[in-house]
């Protein structure tokens, strides 16, 4: 779909004004005064990216979205006012997010098909909207999209439907250059000069060669339904108070401000609730590094993470949450990365600690060990439960003495 910058600002059909306004965040609801500015000075340009996507039919079902992960049912009575102005590293982008109901088979599709898949059916026609929409302002210097899919793993021996997050950086230049080229090698140059992500791991989506596997969901009709806004949801279940992120919005900036040296905190992933096991659980996506000579065994590294980097985030960690009551625990969210590894995503793993409160506390007063820790909580590697024992995990690949 190649769309004409002269035919985009003309009109937004009276048919579409309401469906468009509901996918365009409002001025008043941005905090940054200049950031704000911008978004009230080119609504009509924002509300023109949502009135040419209205005909476009996504291969599965696509909803702009202000919440990613989140089951269908739950996008359908959410908030979906996603298009915005925003800072990201210094820079202005136009950040999008949304949630597209495509399931791919993990068994079948490597982790570079399935965000190169997203990249092109998705994020492809909504540059192909944004990008002319934009063209004449000075604003933004890039583009920054956050696509929701869904994957199908084994999971505990069960198929298990879950959402992984692909994320696509493009300097306005480049998009530019990406929706005007017309094969292949113009495309991979434009996407060389931007960065990309899966699950806050750095992946290549460059073009493909040959035939990709499709998903496995029914296909989507031409649009979903404008239904009204509503509080956001929890990513892995129903059920987080809508409220709880609010009130701790000022303890997250102190804590990103003060910790971050420490903890390696994702940049583009900020805190936020999720819902596990029926309980509110803080997720803290962070960045841990080791060094080559740590190589060994996924279990090697999640143990060597554990102890080198999340267990000395505990005391300090705690610190900001000393009295609270409100929520279950905490899920320590952090890609492993060797350092010198290649960056897409060759030696790196991706762990989750998932504590109870209860038992961080007493860890951090001294009563329970790291492994009586472990023990109590929940470890996932790669989205699969795992047993971890500290003693026996570091020993293995370790060099000889």
């Amino acid at each position: 779909m190649q769309i004409r910058s002269s035919s985009l600002l003309a009109i937004v059909p009276a048919a579409l004004a309401w469906h468009a306004t509901a996918q365009v965040l409002s001025p008043a609801e941005i905090a940054d005064p200049a950031i704000r500015a911008l978004q009230q000075s080119h609504l009509a340009e924002l509300h023109a990216i949502t009135a040419a996507l209205a005909g476009h039919q996504f291969p599965y079902h696509f909803y702009f979205s202000r919440k990613l992960d989140l089951s269908e049912p739950e996008q359908e009575r959410n908030d979906r006012r996603s298009i915005q102005f925003d800072r990201f590293q210094g820079q202005v982008v136009l950040k999008i997010t949304g949630n597209y109901f495509a399931a791919y088979s993990a068994g079948r599709m490597t982790n570079e098909e399935r965000a190169r898949r997203t990249c092109y059916d998705v994020m492809l026609p909504i540059l192909q909207a944004a990008v002319p929409a934009l063209a004449r302002a000075e604003v933004p210097d890039a583009f920054a999209l956050e696509i929701s899919h869904h994957v199908v793993r084994k999971v505990l021996g069960l198929d298990t439907e879950l959402a992984e997050n692909v994320v696509l950086i493009l300097p306005k230049a480049a998009a530019q250059r990406l929706i005007e080229a017309r094969d292949e090698a113009g495309r991979a140059a434009a996407l060389q000069d931007g960065a990309a992500y899966l699950n806050r791991n750095p992946i290549s989506i460059l073009p493909y060669e040959g035939k990709e596997t499709p998903a496995i969901k029914a296909p989507a009709v031409s649009e979903p339904p404008a239904l009204p806004t509503a509080p956001t949801a929890a990513p892995r279940s129903p059920g987080v108070p809508s409220g709880l992120e609010a009130k701790y919005r000022d303890t997250f900036a102190r804590m990103l401000k003060d910790l971050d040296s420490q903890a390696h905190f994702v940049p583009y992933a900020p805190p936020s609730f999720i819902a596990f096991r029926d309980g509110q659980y803080l997720d803290l996506p962070i960045t841990t590094s080791l060094d080559p000579s740590d190589s060994g065994s996924q279990y090697r590294l999640a143990a060597l993470a554990f102890d080198r980097h999340v267990a000395h985030l505990i005391r300090p960690l705690l610190a900001y949450f000393k009295d609270s009551a409100d929520f279950t625990g905490i899920d320590f969210s952090t890609t492993i990365r060797l350092a010198g590894a290649g960056a897409e995503g060759e030696g790196s793993e991706s762990v989750e600690f998932i504590f109870p409160l209860g038992s961080l506390r007493s860890y951090a007063q001294y009563n329970l060990t790291g492994q009586q820790l472990l023990n109590a909580g929940v470890v996932l590697i790669n989205a699969e439960r795992v047993s971890i024992d500290l003693q026996t995990a570091e020993a293995q690949g370790s060099p000889p003495k």
